[in-house]
């Protein structure tokens, strides 16, 4: 179930006399909104992708924003097109596309490095700044809309995103909704970088891994070419280099067959 206005003062009202720590008897003492922040924290932790962070996100939107009727997030691909991963419902994508193609609207404003942290539209059947995204929207069915930055890369060159909420109801975004959504967008955005880091990380790991293997490949033909005629280090690596090119195969590939083979360069 959604929470209400009442609750989020009420817990923004703790939170400023200092009431909003966690008491003796742990999460049952904080408000319905600290509970939520609390648990998605710890959930957004425990991801293991992209995509997982996401879903996440984007469901914890609908738990806090009682207004939110749809729900996606906009990326950035490193080319600078912008795209959809992930919505709650079919229309998001056609409503987002829109603005992709137009170039204007509020998840675009809010994804670019240089727009605003924060866009809101209260009724876009009159709304004139993003015409094309807002014809889309209101055709099925959406009037308002609120828009933040979403920044999914720790690391230059920082390919801003955004994550977006709709409502059928025109003026249903309400100043605390605006808080709840940058709170939202924060957590996924340190979520989605530590994501990121460790991709990176494990390629890395991947491709030195792959790299070692590799050079040890090559080591072991030398071995055996140096062995079986006689030949240096260097004259043997010349005669595995000078094959691979004639033969047009890659050096490491040339390798593995001669360590499955010793007498397959026997004729060269």
């Amino acid at each position: 179930m959604s929470l209400g206005e009442h609750e989020w003062a009420e817990d923004r009202a703790r939170f400023v006399r200092g009431e909003s720590d966690v008491g003796p008897d742990g999460l049952a003492d904080a408000g319905p909104l600290a509970r939520e922040f609390t648990t998605l924290t710890g959930s957004l932790l425990a991801s293991g992708s992209v995509g997982d962070v996401l879903a996440r996100v984007v469901g914890a939107v609908r738990r806090v924003i009682p207004a939110a009727d749809l729900v996606s997030v906009t990326l950035r691909d490193p080319d600078g097109r912008f795209h959809t991963p992930i919505e709650t419902g079919p229309a998001a994508s056609e409503i987002d596309e829109a603005q992709y193609r137009s170039g204007r609207g509020p998840c675009v404003e809010s994804a670019r490095a240089d727009g605003p942290a924060l866009a809101v539209a209260d009724d876009l059947r009159t709304d004139r700044r993003w015409p094309e995204f807002a014809e889309v929207a209101v055709r099925h069915g959406y009037h308002s809309v609120l828009a933040t930055s979403l920044v999914p890369d720790a690391a230059p060159p920082r390919l801003p995103g955004a994550l977006n909420v709709y409502a059928r109801t025109a003026g249903a975004f309400v100043p605390a909704d605006r808080d709840r959504l940058l709170l939202l967008a924060t957590h996924a955005s340190l979520a989605l970088a530590a994501c990121t880091a460790v991709s990176e990380a494990e390629l890395k790991e991947t491709q030195l891994r792959r790299a070692i293997a590799s050079r040890d490949l090559i080591g072991q033909a030398k071995g055996i070419l140096m062995a079986r005629r006689g030949l240096t280090a260097d004259d043997a690596f010349d005669v595995l280099r000078r094959t691979s090119q004639d033969l047009n195969i890659k050096l490491v590939e040339l390798a593995g067959t001669v360590t499955a083979n010793p007498r397959a360069l026997d004729a060269e």
